[in-house]
């Protein structure tokens, strides 16, 4: 017999890709890579060279340094200790020169990766107000620099507040950067693609989930297209991460499974791959994914297809929403897809969710299993199988790349 999960304890509300960071490495023939750290004599002088005044050459060559210095983490956290340094940065964004400008803004890049750095940065920097307006300007060539800074900023839930305090006293709406977003073109000299991992990060904020589920606004479904968004993994990852953290809210399950929204399709198809199901089980799934042709192809990036899979795992939780999915015939695709997943974090996850929509219904009172309260020792339990599976997981991933490169080798 199998039973179904006691809770959704091994999903948890992270960034879109898993709280990674985005960082620019400088060139390395780059003469200022790893250069020196400066005592207070040499800082007060490279600081004098980074005004708008400067001599385009002597100002040129200060910024390559600075962007030298944050190319490593004691780079960046000296920086920090010298918020006059970050202020200059973001003040040269102005420049007439457009490489130092470039400089300034992946100098800006590799500080904004580095936790530590984020209160500086906000809080001392005070980046925000500038990098939204800049942001705002469809005509600004540097606005996927901003978004990446954006993104990074966000990641965690304390600067995410600020950053989301900043933008209600600056009038700069969600419906504005959802607006943006969507809208192909806005900017001719920037994809924006990063602005789908600053959505996600902002839906670690129940004032954004409130945003984007807000039945009357219909934004949800405007993303939904872009879980399927060829051009960018980094857009459609983002779209990805920002659906899983609106599941969390589980009083809106219902209704994001339901006709009006329809999620269920966006998060099955790209999933779904060219195996050929019984007539009896093609008929009982969603019309889009019936008799799938040949050449279907699943999500190319196993970090979204965890995340999607998280995902449909967030929407079992309530008896509503498994029956849902029961009735939409989730298996079989989750069956199917379960026997190509190669990668050993997917499978589990996978498994878990296949658990769910063949196991036996919880007892009363436990149907959500998102307000279940899991007793210490239990808790412990589960988080020493967590541990356990990880560290199976990770053996089986050192396994796999060790094939892989036996495999090279004989090539």
């Amino acid at each position: 017999m199998i039973h179904f999960p006691c809770s959704l304890h091994s999903v948890d509300r992270r960034t879109a890709r898993g709280k990674s960071c985005v960082k620019f490495v400088p060139c390395e023939n780059s003469p200022n890579l790893w250069p020196k750290m400066l005592n207070d004599g040499e800082a007060k002088e490279l600081l004098a060279f980074l005004t708008l005044e400067t001599r385009p050459d002597v100002k040129g060559q200060a910024t390559g340094y600075i962007l030298g210095l944050t190319a490593n983490r004691d780079g960046c956290r000296y920086l920090g200790t010298k918020p006059d340094f970050l202020k200059a940065l973001l003040a040269l964004t102005k420049d007439k020169s457009l490489a130092i400008v470039k400089d300034c803004y992946h100098a800006l890049i590799n500080l904004s990766a580095d936790e530590t750095l984020h209160e500086p940065l906000v809080k001392e920097a005070d980046v925000l107000p500038t990098l939204f307006q800049n942001l705002l300007n469809p005509e600004y060539m540097l606005s996927d620099r901003i978004c990446t800074i954006l993104t990074n900023l966000s990641r965690h839930e304390k600067t995410c507040k600020q950053m989301f305090q900043c933008m209600q006293e600056h009038d700069i709406s969600l419906a504005k950067i959802v607006e943006i977003f969507c809208t192909e073109g806005f900017n001719k000299s920037a994809s924006l693609h990063y602005l789908g991992p600053l959505l996600s990060n902002l839906t670690q904020l129940p004032e954004t989930r409130q945003f984007i589920l807000d039945k009357e606004r219909c934004v949800v479904q405007r993303l939904l297209p872009y879980t399927q968004y060829e051009e960018s993994t980094v857009r459609r990852g983002g779209v990805v991460g920002t659906l899983r953290n609106c599941c969390f809210d589980y009083i809106h399950h219902e209704w994001l499974l339901s006709d009006e929204v329809d999620i269920l399709p966006f998060l099955l198809l790209p999933l779904a791959g060219p195996e050929e199901l019984s007539e009896e089980e093609n008929e009982g799934l969603p019309m889009d994914l019936q008799y799938l042709p040949e050449d279907k192809r699943r999500e190319e990036d196993p970090d979204i297809r965890k995340m999607l899979v998280e995902t449909l795992m967030l929407l079992t939780a309530t008896k509503g929403g498994r029956q849902i999915l029961k009735n939409k015939n989730v298996y079989p695709i989750m069956r199917e897809y379960h026997k190509w997943e190669k990668e050993p974090q997917n499978d589990a996850t996978c498994e878990k969710l296949i658990q769910g929509l063949i196991g036996d219904e919880p007892e009363s009172g436990m149907e959500n299993l998102m307000e279940v309260e899991i007793p210490e020792d239990v808790q412990k339990k589960l988080e020493e199988l967590d541990v356990k599976e990880q560290e199976q997981i990770e053996k089986e991933q050192q396994e796999l790349k060790a094939e892989a490169e036996k495999e090279q080798a004989q090539k």
